[in-house]
Parts: structure tokens; C-alpha cells; sequence
């Protein structure tokens, strides 16, 4: 079984002193995508270079305290691609790409923070773009490799991946260009949401985000916002996904799928 977790840490500092690294090495993960590292690479390389054993590559955004990606490996990739754009996204470190190529199988995990549009119209419209860019480059990628895209989405896709859908339809999140470009990819790419693949009808206990503002955590009033995005060969393989919330790391939950092949 290869074991693939996704967690978005709201920095990696203030996670790791809330035992993140202890779950890990109890989890023992094939590799683990984590998104909002929020920190640079002196922050990070000779401290968490390595986390319970499973070697670090990432993606560190030029603003200091912001956004960064990482994809955290047992397995010792055949190649690391830092950045998708080459431009406005690369430069506030949205992603990171693992290949592991072998004769059977040109495999690739990757880790990816995709914009959140709440703070205001100018960073929707940023969040638009790079739906733009992100689509026809997950598009051509699925024509060459297969791969799992982990990361923040920052998109519930449909009703059943929010609590409060109704009061959510025009805010970030939720918008139906949002949700839209979500069934787009999943249509025309023949990518498969892994986790609503195995449990197309849950709701409540599909959350892994919920705000800090009142009791939201308490109450259950979340969103779905972390994913696995699969090609078909991979995510047709995926057998078993669970959400952990017994501990808080973050203001998300880590996602873990288990799929049934190896590197």
C-alpha cells in the first residue's frame, strides 16, 4: 500500500509545537504533502529537513511568513520540479512536484496551495488566474505521468462539502466559477477527487477546515477545502481515507488515502 497524507499546517513552526511530528511517525506515511509552511528555507533547512524519517523537498514563497509547499518522501525521487507557472505563483511558492519514474509506471506526487480569494477582490482575481494556469497544466501533465495532486484547494466543490452552503454561495470558497472550474477538471481531465470516490455521500465528517472565529471547530461548521486529485489509474486504486481530528496541528485536519500499488 502506498500511504499519502495532505495536511496544510498554518506554519510549520506552530505545528510542529502542537506534535505533528509525533503523529507522523505514528501514522508512518509513505510521503506527506503540506501546504503553508509560512516559513523560508533558513526556517526550515537543518530543522525540519526531515520529518519522522521521510526526507523534505519544498517550495518556499519570496514573502517571508507566507504561503510554501512541501512534499515530505520515504522514497528517493527520480526528479523535483519546483513551480508550475514560472512567474506570479512561483514566486509565492504554490508548488511542488515529486516524480518517481520507474519501468512500469511515470508516477508523480505533488503538493499544491491554491489561492484563497477572502481577504478581498484582488485576490479572487489573483485565485482566477491561477485556475487558469492550473487547469490546462494538470491537463497536459495527466497526458504524460500519473500523479496525485495533494494540497488546499480552497474550494468546497458541492453542497454536501460545507455546513453552511446556503449563506456561503457568495463568498470565496463557494463561488460557482469556483465550483465550476472544480467539475471542469474533473470532467474534461479524467482527474478523480479521490476522497468523494470512496465516500461519495458524506457530509458532516468530510470537513477539514473551520474557521477560528466562535465555535466553529466545537459546532462542526466546516468545509471541505483539502484534496487528493488523481488520474484515473491512481485513483481508482485508492482503498481507504480517513480525516484525523482527535488532534489539532492546524485550522485543517490531515487527509490520509491509502492506494493499493507501491513506488
Amino acid at each position: 500500500m502506498f500511504k499519502l497524507i495532505s495536511l496544510n499546517l498554518n506554519g510549520i513552526r506552530s505545528a510542529a509545537r502542537k506534535g505533528v511530528q509525533a503523529w507522523v511517525e505514528r501514522v508512518n506515511p509513505d510521503c506527506m504533502c503540506v501546504q503553508e509552511l509560512k516559513a523560508q528555507a533558513d526556517d526550515v533547512l537543518g530543522t525540519f529537513d526531515s520529518i519522522a524519517n521521510l526526507q523534505g523537498y519544498f517550495h518556499f514563497a519570496q514573502k517571508k511568513g507566507y504561503s510554501g509547499v512541501g512534499v515530505y518522501t520515504k522514497h528517493t525521487p527520480s526528479d523535483v520540479i519546483v513551480g508550475f507557472d514560472g512567474g506570479e505563483f512561483d514566486d509565492e511558492g504554490r508548488y511542488v512536484e515529486l516524480r518517481f519514474d520507474t519501468p512500469k509506471r511515470n508516477f508523480s506526487v505533488i503538493s499544491s496551495y491554491f489561492p484563497s480569494g477572502s481577504s478581498g477582490e484582488d485576490r479572487q482575481d489573483a485565485k482566477y488566474r491561477f485556475l487558469d494556469a492550473m487547469g490546462p497544466h494538470l491537463r497536459a501533465l495527466r497526458e504524460q505521468r500519473e500523479f496525485v495532486l495533494c494540497g488546499d484547494i480552497n474550494i468546497s466543490h458541492q453542497e454536501i462539502d460545507l455546513k453552511n452552503w446556503r449563506s456561503n454561495q457568495k463568498n470565496s470558497g463557494f463561488l460557482p466559477d469556483e465550483r465550476a472550474w472544480m467539475t471542469q477538471l474533473i470532467a474534461d481531465s479524467k482527474v478523480l477527487d479521490v476522497y468523494r470516490q470512496l465516500h461519495p455521500e458524506t457530509t458532516d465528517a468530510c470537513y477539514t477546515w473551520w474557521s477560528n472565529r466562535g465555535q466553529a471547530y466545537s459546532n462542526n461548521v466546516g468545509w471541505r477545502l483539502d484534496y487528493h486529485l488523481a488520474t484515473a489509474s491512481i485513483g481508482s486504486k485508492a482503498k481507504r481515507a480517513e480525516i484525523f481530528k482527535d488532534e489539532r496541528f492546524s485550522d485543517h485536519a490531515p487527509i490520509t488515502i491509502e492506494y493499493d500499488f507501491s513506488i
